[in-house]
């Protein structure tokens, strides 16, 4: 194939998947409505299944919903047939995909719902299926071509059942109310953990943070700074509210035979920067990188409680 092939036949699956969302969005109503309403009321988990690539966007569907707020899990439809049926309660939601609504392996799922009344969510390309008939609630594609030349990979239909299950994720965080920092606890590692991360949690705080008082002779101040290896010192006054900073730029710029004799309230930068504690570490980064500076006071009011390092966020990941 020429280069020109190549991509025609690429911007054609997706502006074929593409359509086909934009038409899901457009019917999406009462069905769409109902099934929240079901998974929000669900006391126990949702338990998503299905079978071949239906089954592989069920598990993100079920991570995505576990993540933001609302317990799920997925139950592969063989596995459950062998014992894993066991997981399912009357307290949980079962929310069952397959784009035929014929999938046998899932008869086993369906005759468990009803026998012991599991309420069942479907997603399926025919309303009219078997799965479609046994269910609670129906949500339904609108009619749609798969995106591969010969009409049977399924590749639109997943994509379909994808961008629905992120629909009602993000539909039922909203009515949780599910907050950023309930999010962090669920992502404690890797780049959306570090993202998370807040000031506080990356600071030097206690007797490794450099603190010295305002009238503290410059010789002093340079031990302080040398020992916390911050390349900083925060100055304080009588009443330990934090007024200065002197840094290894004010060093230089101070820098003369009698800077020994001065004291840290000559020498400092008066009104440093300072963040608190629940501002976001890569909220804090953005303004070093802003400001060319590599340290932020962390205080409470005018107390300084920390000292927030670039490096220390880097390191934790926080870019």
């Amino acid at each position: 194939m020429e280069k020109q092939e190549i991509i025609h036949v690429g911007k054609h699956v997706l502006d074929m998947e593409a359509d086909a969302v934009k038409k899901l969005s457009a019917e999406l109503g009462d069905d769409f409505y109902n099934a929240v309403q079901m998974l929000f009321k669900t006391k126990g988990r949702v338990i998503v299944t299905g079978m071949g690539k239906s089954g592989h966007i069920g598990k993100k569907i079920a991570a995505t919903l576990a993540s933001v707020g609302t317990p799920a899990f997925f139950v592969h439809p063989a596995e459950a047939s062998h014992g894993d049926l066991g997981m399912f309660t009357t307290d949980d939601t079962i929310l069952a995909l397959s784009n035929s609504g014929e999938s046998k392996e899932l008869a086993d799922v369906i005759a468990y719902s009803r026998r012991f009344g599991i309420p069942m969510i479907c997603m399926v390309g025919n309303r009219e299926s078997t799965l479609a008939k046994a269910s609670d609630l129906i949500l339904c594609y609108p009619p749609f071509e798969e995106a591969c030349s010969f009409g049977m990979a399924p590749t639109t239909s997943t994509t379909l059942s994808l961008a629905l299950g992120d629909a009602l994720a993000m539909t039922l965080l909203e009515m949780k109310g599910f907050s950023r920092e309930q999010y962090k606890v669920r992502h404690p590692g890797g780049k959306l953990g570090a993202m998370l991360l807040k000031a506080k949690e990356l600071m030097v705080k206690g007797d490794d943070m450099p603190i010295v008082k305002i009238n503290t002779p410059m010789s002093d101040a340079l031990i302080e700074m040398t020992a916390k290896s911050l390349g900083c010192v925060g100055i304080t006054d009588d009443a330990g509210d934090l007024v200065g900073i002197i840094t290894d730029g004010d060093l230089r710029r101070h820098m003369s035979m009698n800077m020994l004799s001065q004291t840290a309230g000559d020498v400092m930068t008066s009104h440093p920067k300072t963040v608190t504690g629940d501002l976001l570490a890569a909220e804090a980064v953005r303004m070093m990188n802003d400001q060319k500076i590599t340290t932020l006071f962390v205080v409470e009011g005018q107390h300084p409680v920390g000292v927030l390092h670039l490096h220390r966020c880097l390191q934790a990941g926080v870019v």
